[in-house]
């Protein structure tokens, strides 16, 4: 095809099968504090954005709070340059609170009202524009649902506990990624944030954390966009080869692995090559091109996806 004449999705298969697209393909994404408080105002910011930009592929990025207001948690942004949202009221104290979690029904309360602006976009943006949704691994939502703090002594004291909200949560995500498979979605951009090792060990990772994330990730395994977040810094990259995803993205430029190791080391897409804040937001026009020119090169400009950790 002549240059630029593919359209998103065309440009990403062949990334995929390992050739050269017409161009690098790009993604990038943000929160949205305000607007992420209803569908169709986050469906409204989230197209300006892409309309702006032309990514390709749309991260559908709202409050990591939309999966936890049924259970209770309240949350406020005060001003995040992020756009992260503070935690105002959690629902789990006493290690017995896991166990009352009821299993959330994604027809209703917030979970529905995030469908709702899956299938505005979805109808938007055609299939040219794939759109995926970001899912919170269990783990990282139970951290959310309790505090760090209050999950990591929950989890070393009182294991089966937090065994039985897992299970809970695990249960509830599976229905909402089914769910949100009907809205239209091309896959999920599944964070998980604790398989870090100044947070815990291999072993207890693959305890509370590995087999839950693939339960949840069962409903999507056969959606073609599905992508890894590694949040944090020296990541158990290696421990979620098998994870069935297309693509992992981490903070390549803050901890390792580098581009060029995790190609060698994982056979999909890698995503990546820009500092999120020194270079994206702090940095000038040509700290940018550098580093872009840079991932490019160590790449070989394949199968590999140009954004931020």
């Amino acid at each position: 095809m002549a240059a630029w004449d593919m359209n998103h999705r065309e440009r990403l298969e062949v990334c995929f099968g390992g050739g050269k697209p017409d161009r690098i393909p790009v993604a990038m994404w943000r929160h949205f504090p305000v607007e992420d408080q209803s569908p169709g105002d986050l469906a409204a910011a989230t197209m300006d954005f892409q309309r702006r930009y032309e990514f390709d592929f749309v991260k559908v990025t709202p409050a990591s709070s939309y999966c936890l207001k049924d259970w209770g948690v309240e949350d406020a942004w005060r001003g995040s340059t992020e756009g992260t949202r503070d935690y105002t009221r959690r629902v789990i104290r006493q290690p017995e609170d896991w166990e009352r979690l009821p299993v959330l029904d994604p027809n209703r309360g917030y979970l529905s009202d995030q469908l709702e602006c899956l299938r505005m976009l979805t109808e938007e943006l055609g299939a040219g524009t794939p759109v995926i949704q970001t899912v919170f691994n269990p783990l990282s939502q139970a951290k959310n649902l309790a505090g760090q703090e209050t999950l990591l002594v929950h989890l070393r004291r009182f294991p089966e506990a937090v065994r039985s909200g897992l299970k809970t949560i695990t249960e509830s995500t599976q229905r909402f990624v089914a769910a949100a498979r009907q809205a239209g979605i091309a896959g999920v951009f599944f964070a998980v944030q604790h398989a870090q090792y100044s947070m815990l060990s291999e072993d207890e990772y693959s305890e509370f954390g590995c087999d839950y994330d693939l339960e949840v990730l069962e409903p999507a395994r056969d959606l073609w966009l599905n992508v890894l977040h590694l949040h944090g810094e020296e990541i158990m990259f290696d421990r979620v080869m098998d994870y069935p995803v297309a693509i992992i993205n981490w903070h390549d430029r803050e901890t390792r692995p580098s581009l060029p190791e995790a190609k060698v080391r994982y056979s999909g897409v890698v995503c990546g090559g820009l500092k999120r804040w020194d270079t994206m937001v702090l940095g000038s026009a040509e700290q940018v091109m550098s580093e872009v020119h840079d991932a490019i090169h160590s790449t070989g400009g394949e199968r590999f996806i140009l954004g931020t950790g």
